[in-house]
């Protein structure tokens, strides 16, 4: 599997010849954790979003690639809710929902009856958060967990970093936090041990890739250590 076989839209991945759709970050109940509340409310946003995608690229199955809930510490009868009202979107749209742990998701158990993967294999990918390394042997690692963005003309917009043959020499794709609240890390500037994710052997070879939500087109910039003497 390489960057052909992906679509980008709305901080989502699509494993086009798989059929998967991959969302990482979605931090469920990290509005009750912060003072700053979406007009429509987290729940609806996430679920919302997450609808309009599966109506987008009607998938056999949607990986939550990590850092599914936000809380390490208890689960609200909220952060339950919503939970549901994901997977009850995906199983709406016929497709089969598959949890991922992340570093936070130390009570996703308790929320979710069924299996939680530490990481999933999808054709020749293996999708996984990326705050440890994988065990499986992948032609692309599919990861989240340091919710990239990056500054363009002053303005800040989620990103999606891919490094060509960057880790064990397979190719890796960093997906955006799906959560809106979840604070983005500027990769502008960042280097190699700058990033959380053991996958991030080499921060310059890393391409930001931009999906527009204006004109839904995806914008490949050159390899970070590029971009940065272009700004």
């Amino acid at each position: 599997m390489s960057r052909d076989d992906l679509t980008f839209r709305d901080r989502a991945a699509f494993l086009d010849g798989a059929a998967t759709l991959v969302v990482a970050d979605a931090h469920v109940g990290r509005d009750e954790a912060s003072s700053v509340e979406f007009p429509l409310g987290e729940r609806s946003d996430l679920e919302d979003r997450l609808s309009a995608l599966l109506r987008h690229f009607s998938p056999d199955e949607v990986v939550f690639a990590g850092d599914v809930l936000h809380s390490f510490s208890g689960l609200s009868a909220d952060a339950r809710a919503s939970l549901r009202g994901l997977v009850g979107a995906v199983r709406e749209a016929d497709a089969r929902p598959v949890l991922v742990a992340g570093n936070h998701d130390a009570l996703l158990r308790e929320a979710w009856d069924g299996p939680v993967r530490d990481e999933h294999r999808v054709g020749d990918a293996v999708v996984c958060h990326g705050h440890e390394e994988p065990d499986a042997e992948a032609a692309l690692y599919v990861v989240g967990h340091d919710h990239p963005a990056i500054a363009i003309e002053g303005r800040k917009r989620p990103c999606y970093l891919y490094g060509e043959g960057t880790y064990r020499g397979a190719d890796v794709l960093m997906l955006p936090a799906f959560n809106r609240l979840a604070a983005g890390a500027t990769v502008n500037g960042m280097r190699t041990a700058d990033f959380g994710s053991p996958l991030v052997t080499d921060a310059d070879a890393l391409r930001p890739v931009v999906y527009d939500r204006e004109s839904h087109e995806t914008l490949w910039f050159p390899p970070l250590g590029t971009f940065r003497r272009l700004l």
